[in-house]
């Protein structure tokens, strides 16, 4: 499966579409800071234009060298509309993580920090067995890395009833913001606590499912 552009580039050419109009210090196109933060979220969100009016839903994806594999089912909106068919479904797919809350002194400068992706392209549906195969493996380790290894693949009648499409990252953009708040001068002897409550996401202790066999080794990727 041939990529639709090298890995080799160190970052990608902004455009019209993914230059920012506003914080433009913010953004970034560096090749590796993008794949990191597509590659450490779990969901991202699909924006379409359906019968006129935009749409967005939020669903699994998984990135494979310069593609993005976004998951559905056959019988979903996006996933008919794309079709597989030249040029495809026009998107706009974006992924976040926030990293914090900045408190300022004055309301008007409170904040997130925060990374982000957004990704224009044409989707197209995926109809090649083996690359659906691969899509789908993808999918699943992008939640648990090695997990597509250690669970039953998928039969005929459930490849049937899925659907993946398939975005190449030609058109991206990240942007992030660190660091402390941004008080104005005059608000900096104001009685009020300035800073950053950091936040992050974090595995807990695995529950098993209750008809799970008590002889059942916990994985030891959890």
């Amino acid at each position: 499966m041939e990529n639709a552009m090298s890995e080799s580039a160190e970052a990608y050419e902004p455009t019209e579409r993914t230059i920012p109009t506003r914080a433009r210090e913010r953004a970034s196109y560096d090749r590796e800071l993008v794949h990191s933060i597509l590659d450490t979220a779990y969901i991202c969100h699909l924006g379409f234009v359906r019968d006129g009016a935009p749409v967005v839903l939020p669903t699994l994806f998984a990135r494979v060298g310069e593609r993005l594999y976004v998951h559905g089912s056959t019988g979903s909106r996006p996933l008919r509309m794309a079709g597989g068919t030249d040029p495809g479904l026009p998107v706009c797919v974006t992924v976040t993580h926030v990293d914090g809350l900045v408190l300022a002194r004055s309301a008007f400068h409170h904040s997130l920090n925060y990374r982000s992706v957004v990704v224009h392209g044409s989707a197209r549906q995926v109809t090649d067995p083996a690359e659906k195969r691969t899509a789908l493996d993808a999918l699943v380790d992008h939640a648990i890395p090695g997990r597509s290894a250690d669970s039953r693949p998928a039969n005929a009648k459930e490849l049937a009833a899925t659907a993946v499409l398939r975005l190449d990252l030609t058109e991206v953009s990240a942007k992030t913001r660190t660091g402390a708040p941004n008080d104005d001068p005059a608000d900096l002897t104001l009685p009020y606590w300035a800073g950053v409550v950091p936040v992050s996401v974090q595995a807990a202790t695995p529950i098993p499912s209750p008809d799970l066999a008590p002889s059942t080794p916990l994985p030891a990727y959890l």
